[in-house]
């Protein structure tokens, strides 16, 4: 299902020719409820897209889910991990510097004893090593996928959910996942249930800023910088922008510009929107994907080789949505 959605400009008005489009990625699947989606740019022109899926949330029939995009049309969505009676979550997908595929997720009876797993492609996701399980306490992209520096370091944005204890961490990688330094916590100063799932974005002049989801309590979408590659981080901080404890990505487009999912709103999972920044500082939310009740959360988002933004997220539960923002329609 294809369908025009507002694209709202600073003044408030809707745009009309090139206005972006949203389209459901399946009608009909063998789960019932899905969450959490991420998505890739398989080869050029090609998107790939993966959530969890299964009864609910945390059930032990909950397994990773993928579908593809390639001229012009989603494929049935099909199994690409699943662990023995045991719930999964949180997918991610992003290629490494070799043009490796990686599809990274957790699974367990919950986010506070959850373990990672993950699995590779070389030919865009035709097909899949076998699943791989990582050591305890190596968590890798836990919602958002990482950022890969020219020189090839992945710099992974992670977080560790604990009794009354949130925090967020990095993960960093300067041989294509094969080892891994952890760096952090980051946290908001006198907040230790604060801050968790970091989407991690470049700056100018070489820093590089994470914006994080954050409590109730805090209220507000927070951010924290490096100045040397992901090794050392500020505190984390507030923004202008709210929060209502639910999940966000971010991607710096290649003229410098940052595009920001999330939820505009202090409670529930309702509006959902996008916002642009020129600096990471200022912001102008133009574009509103979803404005009924309900619950429209945990966006991806990307900008895929033709120049165009992509954003994906779950809709009511039920079924994943993607929207195509073209380039000209994002302001500057």
């Amino acid at each position: 299902m294809r369908m025009r959605v507002a694209a709202l400009g600073a003044a408030g008005c809707i745009t009309a020719a090139g206005a972006p489009v949203a389209e459901f990625i399946f009608e009909q699947a063998p789960f019932a409820s899905c969450h959490a989606s991420t998505m890739v740019e398989a080869r050029p022109g090609e998107l790939l897209a993966a959530w969890f899926g299964g009864t609910g949330e945390g059930r032990p029939d909950v397994a990773v889910w993928g579908a593809r995009k390639s001229g012009g049309q989603w494929s049935e969505p099909v199994e690409l991990a699943r662990e023995p009676n045991i719930a999964a979550y949180n997918p991610v997908l992003f290629h490494s510097r070799d043009q490796t595929l990686w599809l990274y997720y957790k699974f367990g009876p919950n986010p506070t004893s959850w373990t990672a797993g993950r699995r590779s492609s070389r030919d865009g996701g035709a097909t899949w090593s076998e699943l791989e399980h990582l050591p305890a306490g190596l968590y890798g992209p836990i919602k958002n996928k990482p950022l890969v520096l020219a020189d090839g370091t992945i710099v992974s944005g992670t977080s560790v959910e604990s009794y009354r204890s949130w925090s967020c961490w990095v993960e960093r990688s300067t041989n294509g996942g094969r080892t891994w330094t952890r760096h952090g916590p980051i946290v908001v100063p006198g907040e230790p249930h604060g801050i968790i799932q970091p989407a991690i974005v470049p700056l100018r002049k070489g820093r590089l800023r994470m914006f994080v989801r954050a409590t109730e309590r805090i209220g507000k979408i927070c951010y924290a910088d490096s100045s040397d590659g992901g090794r050392t981080w500020t505190a984390a901080r507030p923004t202008t922008l709210p929060n209502p404890n639910s999940g966000l990505d971010a991607v710096a487009l290649r003229d410098g510009r940052i595009l920001l999912v999330y939820n505009h709103t202090e409670k529930g999972r309702s509006p959902l929107n996008v916002a642009v920044s020129k600096d990471g500082e200022t912001w102008n939310m133009f574009l509103t994907l979803e404005s009924q009740p309900g619950e429209f959360s945990y966006p991806a988002i990307i900008q895929a080789s033709g120049g165009n933004a992509h954003v994906t997220y779950t809709w009511q539960r039920r079924r994943i949505k993607h929207v195509e923002i073209p380039l000209a329609e994002i302001p500057h």
